[in-house]
């Protein structure tokens, strides 16, 4: 029988719908008395450079389900935007065994269901990833002019709202403004602009008392779905929040502009897998190589610091 310390790779509930992504899979869950929801099952596994690992890193997918779910609490007492968590107890999903309820617990999200914008609401207070690329290029992050002479992974003169499209395969593709507005609408994405900064300067601030450095992270917003399956007018924050999936989160006390950082998320991992590229045993094309127990363990210790540093016991 699974429990829940059993490392989870991949689902397949007896629930219609069944979606896989990188790390979670999503099934419809039908219910007679409102809107059908959504399912959202942090699984174990871990991609770089957009290929899926065979190894998982035990614990990794409820690790980042307590992490979004702190974060939602603190966002909620903010009383900015609604979001799309209704619980995280098994014993809320219908028509699943007592065995996959086990399976479940500290991994799943049950959410309301929503139509998502199809832009990536980034906010970036640091000048690192694919934006330090860009500004090394043109001077510019997503259209926006930068002073000259900033560094690699400094802080920006400003908290700055840098929007992606939304790939359905590979990298998302960083867009300005003017582009995200002419796909969402310019109204909508003013509000999710301030939304995004808005939530940013407050989690950064958090995250700062906690010794910990928010340099940017990513949201994703939607309308939620009425009973007919049409979107309404309640715009929601949803998927994963604030997670160091969806952040680049680095410790304080051993950060220095000019150089990369120490990241608590998957470093470990990208860097053993570039070590494999430089000796020609990788390509960086699927099927991925298997992670030594050294990498593994490392990374789920980053993992884990992460989540200490900024809940502690909460979760």
């Amino acid at each position: 029988m699974p429990t829940a310390a059993d490392p989870v790779f991949e689902t397949h509930l007896p629930l219609p719908d069944r979606r896989q992504g990188k790390v979670r899979d999503v099934y419809r869950v039908p219910t007679e008395l409102g809107p059908d929801r959504v399912l959202v099952v942090a699984t174990d596994r871990i991609s770089a450079f957009d290929v899926v690992m065979p190894t998982p890193i035990p614990g990794k997918g409820r690790l980042l389900t307590e992490t979004s779910v702190g974060w939602f609490r603190f966002i909620r007492e903010l009383d900015l935007v609604g979001d799309h968590l209704i619980s995280t107890d098994p014993r809320d999903v219908p028509g699943i065994s007592d065995d996959d309820r086990e399976m479940l617990e500290g991994r799943m999200m049950l959410c309301r269901a929503v139509e998502v914008v199809p832009i990536e609401c980034v906010a970036r207070g640091y000048l690192a990833g694919s934006g330090w690329n860009e500004y090394v290029a043109d001077g510019t992050v997503c259209g926006i002019q930068l002073p000259e002479g900033l560094e690699r992974c400094g802080r920006l003169p400003r908290n700055i709202f840098t929007p992606a499209t939304k790939a359905t395969e590979g990298h998302d593709e960083n867009i300005d403004f003017a582009r995200a507005s002419s796909i969402a609408g310019e109204t909508l994405m003013e509000r999710l602009r301030d939304l995004t900064l808005a939530i940013y300067d407050a989690a950064a601030d958090y995250a700062a008392a906690r010794g910990v450095i928010l340099a940017d992270t990513k949201f994703e917003f939607g309308h939620a779905i009425d009973f007919d399956g049409e979107p309404t007018g309640d715009l929601l924050i949803c998927d994963e929040v604030l997670t160091p999936d969806s952040s680049r989160y680095w410790p304080a006390e051993d950060y220095e502009a000019g150089r990369e950082q120490a990241s608590f998320d998957k470093q470990f991992v990208r860097n053993h897998l570039l070590e494999l590229v430089e000796r020609g045993e990788w390509d960086k094309e699927p099927p991925g190589p298997a992670l030594p127990s050294d990498i593994v363990d490392r990374t789920m210790d980053r993992y884990r610091e992460a989540s200490e540093r900024l809940f502690g016991r909460e979760l």
